[in-house]
């Protein structure tokens, strides 16, 4: 692959990380949202839209964690990637979930946009993922919850 056809490679990754291309971002899911609403459960769903956010920012984490370094640490699966239903959230603490999100993406960026890492090699700390599988794993993770953030917010009646 030649750096012309690299460089677009890792522009739609990026894209379809950020944008989500055919269906909403994971900021416009989260956009407006009253704070009220934050930590309520809807009926019949099984967590809280903050809970859902966190569960984004910790898997992405992880991930962006794990793609970036040997000495990342495992999680436990499911207990270390979500988080316990709450009564509220401060501003504080939504902002900064929604804030190291955006962060951690930029972090994958950088990695997506470094010429010297190869995007379809395995990773030698793996089990055979390559950057570029990360990539989609955190465009698919991330939109599936993005879809429940959205479905949560039309059940609580806080949607377009």
């Amino acid at each position: 692959m030649d750096q012309t056809q690299r460089k677009k490679l890792v522009n739609e990754l990026i894209s379809l990380i950020e944008k989500g291309n055919a269906h909403v971002s994971f900021k416009e899911s989260v956009a407006d949202l009253p704070s009220g609403l934050r930590t309520v459960i809807p009926e019949n769903l099984p967590y809280s839209i903050w809970q859902l956010v966190e569960h984004i920012r910790i898997a992405q984490k992880d991930i962006v964690d794990f793609s970036a370094s040997a000495d990342s640490e495992s999680l436990a699966w499911p207990d270390d990637y979500w988080v316990e239903p709450t009564d509220s959230i401060s501003d504080e603490d939504w902002n900064h979930s929604l804030k190291q999100i955006e962060e951690d993406q930029q972090r994958f960026h950088a990695l997506l946009t470094d010429e010297n890492n190869d995007l379809f090699s395995p990773l030698p700390w793996g089990t055979g993922q390559s950057l570029l599988r990360e990539a989609m794993l955190i465009a698919d993770h991330n939109a599936y919850h993005t879809a429940e953030i959205v479905v949560a917010r039309r059940l609580l009646k806080s949607w377009k």
